[in-house]
């Protein structure tokens, strides 16, 4: 079955306008601060949208429209929802954590130099656990859609492949320290995979792609 067209549209980029595919749009927001941008199912619908305004088509925690799991019997009742961003790879990367039903934000970092989507979804997940732990909330689920960032925090380490620079060094520190805490804390919150295909976006989706 052929992948349905999609266009993005790019309010705040190198050259804002709407472009037929992902790596046109990712040329434009890499390494632009602050980059506001979103996909769209037809190009008039897209036209529509660059008439008008990034903050018009998001919430205001930043995200997609919301999405009501409260009937979902499959998914945890008890539990958080963590995603990163990333504008390039690497690019600049945030990460955040929400409520999985009220989809309120818990936390919210970056954004940071020279990052990768992996990398930020550890750090969601590591920031999550010590939250959680802090707050004595040791049965929460934490949901993350990333098997490599859920295998990172099993390996109590990362195995990315981004290269340390001037630019990424506060990122690296971040890396180190949640691993140092992966190393010094036992937790037991249960990981698990959020089933994207089945139930849609994760709650803490930037809505952005």
């Amino acid at each position: 079955m052929a992948k349905k067209q999609k266009y993005y549209v790019v309010w705040q980029g190198h050259e804002p306008g709407i472009y037929d595919s992902w790596k046109d749009c990712q040329i434009q927001i890499k390494n632009y601060p602050g980059a506001e941008y979103k996909s769209f199912s037809s190009r008039e619908i897209a036209e529509d949208a660059f008439r008008g305004q990034y903050r018009d088509h998001i919430t205001k925690q930043g995200k997609a429209a919301f999405i009501d799991h409260s009937l979902n019997e499959s998914i945890e009742k008890n539990s958080i929802a963590v995603d990163a961003a990333c504008s390039g790879n690497p690019g600049a990367m945030e990460y955040r954590g929400v409520d999985t039903f009220t989809q309120q934000e818990l936390f919210r970092q970056g954004p940071f130099s020279m990052g990768t989507n992996n990398v930020g979804e550890f750090l969601a997940l590591v920031h999550a656990l010590a939250m959680l732990q802090k707050e004595q909330k040791l049965d929460t689920s934490i949901y993350s859609d990333s098997r490599i960032a859920i295998n990172w925090v099993k390996l109590k380490r990362t195995k990315t492949k981004l290269k340390k620079t001037s630019k990424n060094e506060i990122l690296f520190q971040l890396i180190h320290r949640a691993e140092k805490w992966l190393h010094e804390n036992e937790f037991s919150n249960p990981i698990l995979k959020w089933e994207t295909k089945i139930w849609g976006e994760i709650p803490a989706d930037f809505g952005r792609k």
